[in-house]
């Protein structure tokens, strides 16, 4: 019960927030929003839900994405609405990646938006020159994204912390100067990138519901919610396993999990690859949708925008990265009526946020690594 009204309540404020255009409905709004997380915080209610999750998941993720599919059909004929709705999906499964790396194995990866980059820029390569199957592309997308990221492997392992972020950071700034020179790949204009075609239905066509004519985009959007709910399974799958747990100690102590017998080159090794196959995936998925991909879509800010999400969210929650990358993406473009100052509003919110909040929005929990019934 907790959870259903917990879902149907952030239901119908993010319907009334999505729908808002008014300078004054977006302020009633974001004030309603801040007066509430406080009433809640206070009353409890907060540490009632969070508890409900914890305790059911499987449900929560039920309950998460129906309320997905419930937007998707409030807005079905609403192109831009659908469209960031799609970023949002698309930008968590690449932050789900970023998780792994980061929250789960400690691997610093400052170039999530590179590996993002050559997920899209594969699929504009294969879509149009080849005939391979559009959802046999993305996957190889995601292939190449793991594999190319592979040549950072050697440097990240011979260095720590701040050395191994800056090797990340360099290969960021050579993909976007590499696709800026490289004409084959377009130059700085860029390439197109052809739409979705699944068994024989294009992602582009529009269609009809009752009569009602409905946005080619909820095709794509559906598509995102799959494909971000997938990985998000894939992602809580590995935590709750003997992998998160390696993943864990490797993380917390190398020295200790060495003494263990634990192979430490060999989990951040995994935890990079498979976090650069997820973000070329989702980057496949997101290049079809904005039928164009350029070299300014993949900067180093791009990249500071998904580790914001991940550390905003809690460092190694994937559950918090929904909202974190809503408060990111969608916030600032509801804020457009205040112009350039909305970057300066935005930023300060997200501030007061991590001052209350030091941990992020939902911070991970400790892993208890023996239940209370073996501690007995």
């Amino acid at each position: 019960m907790v959870l259903a009204l917990a879902s149907i309540a952030l239901t119908v404020y993010m319907w009334l927030f999505l729908h808002a255009e008014t300078q004054i409905g977006v302020a009633v709004l974001l004030a309603v929003a801040a007066l509430a997380t406080v009433v809640s915080s206070k009353a409890g209610l907060i540490r009632k839900v969070e508890a409900a999750g914890a305790s059911r998941p499987g449900l929560a993720s039920l309950w998460a994405a129906g309320a997905t599919l419930a937007l998707i059909a409030l807005f079905y004929d609403q192109h831009f609405v659908l469209l960031m709705i799609c970023a949002v999906l698309l930008y968590t499964t690449a932050c789900l990646g970023l998780t792994l790396q980061f929250g789960f194995s400690g691997v610093a990866n400052f170039a999530g938006a590179a590996f993002f980059g050559i997920g899209s820029y594969a699929t504009a390569v294969l879509a149009t020159h080849t005939a391979i199957p559009h959802l046999l592309i993305v996957v190889i997308s995601g292939l190449l994204a793991a594999v190319i990221g592979s040549v950072l492997i050697t440097p990240v392992l011979r260095t720590r912390g701040h050395y191994a972020a800056l090797v990340t950071i360099a290969f960021g700034i050579l993909f976007k100067t590499f696709i800026e020179v490289n004409d084959v790949l377009g130059g700085p204009q860029g390439l197109q990138v052809p739409g979705m075609t699944l068994f024989g239905y294009s992602l582009n066509d529009g269609f009809s519901v009752f009569g009602h004519e409905a946005s080619f985009y909820v095709s794509y959007a559906l598509l995102s919610l799959v494909v971000c709910g997938g990985i998000f399974l894939v992602v809580k799958a590995l935590e709750r396993s003997w992998v998160g747990l390696s993943m864990d100690v490797v993380r917390t102590d190398e020295t200790a999990a060495a003494t263990f017998g634990l192979h430490i080159a060999r989990w951040k090794v995994i935890a990079f690859m498979m976090g650069n196959f997820f973000a070329g995936i989702a980057g496949s998925v997101y290049g079809m949708i904005t039928g164009f991909v350029a070299p300014n879509n993949f900067t180093f800010a791009d990249s500071l925008l998904m580790l914001s999400i991940v550390i905003l969210g809690g460092l190694g929650n994937a559950v918090g990265l929904i909202p974190a990358a809503i408060i990111v993406l969608v916030l600032p473009e509801k804020l457009q009526f205040i112009q350039e100052y909305r970057f300066l509003f935005y930023a300060a919110l997200v501030i007061v946020i991590l001052l209350f909040r030091p941990d992020g929005l939902l911070p991970r929990k400790t892993r208890l690594f023996f239940s209370r019934e073996t501690s007995r």
